[in-house]
């Protein structure tokens, strides 16, 4: 994520990225090691590198890790905000997305639980009509294969209805995420709830 993000902060500037890092994973960015449960070590490097030249020392002493969020540093990555947990961070990336312009939406990489999660969760808020932005998986080289088909799977089952398969659109190339992004429409089959309590 870090090579991309840098990418498009060459080409669109610092606004282009905003990235909410959860304060767990900012603490290791000194570079140590940290211990896994099975006691084996995990190099944390490539974690806090990101983080490096957002947050300072001081910065990280007199973090409030109650407060919702520290202020936004701009970095080579782009803007980087610290938050405490990883439902803020959620909560945070999909009302900057929810606020965006007409064809802003969302586009899943491959990853890994983290990823597949969050995807999850977005795809659920669309079919509960919480928003109505596209969701498209960049499927390099197949990489999603098994999850369309497990989709695929469901809606056969009728356990996911037939018209919300298609709340997840998937893409070969960028080209084609960014396009299906701008064309993206909701389905039919989407549960039509009111999610205001006023």
């Amino acid at each position: 994520m870090g090579e991309l993000a840098k990418t498009l902060v060459s080409l669109s500037g610092p606004s282009a990225v905003h990235g909410f890092v959860p304060w767990a994973l900012v603490s290791p960015i000194d570079g140590s090691e940290n211990e896994l449960e099975n006691g084996s070590h995990s190099d944390v490097r490539g974690v806090g590198k990101a983080l490096e030249a957002s947050i300072s020392e001081k910065d990280l002493e007199v973090l409030d890790r109650q407060a919702t969020t520290t202020l936004p540093r701009l970095t080579e990555f782009g803007i980087t905000t610290i938050v405490p947990d990883m439902h803020t961070r959620k909560r945070l990336m999909a009302t900057e997305v929810l606020n965006g312009s007409p064809g802003s939406g969302f586009i899943a990489l491959p990853g890994g639980f983290g990823t597949l999660e969050e995807v999850m969760e977005i795809v659920t808020w669309n079919q509960l009509g919480i928003h109505d932005r596209g969701i498209v998986l960049l499927n390099v080289e197949g990489y999603w294969d098994e999850l369309l088909q497990w989709i695929r799977h469901a809606v056969h089952e009728e356990f996911i209805g037939g018209g919300n398969e298609r709340i997840l659109v998937s893409c070969d190339k960028v080209a084609d995420a960014v396009e299906s992004l701008r064309n993206y429409r909701v389905t039919e089959g989407r549960l039509k709830l009111n999610w205001n309590l006023g």
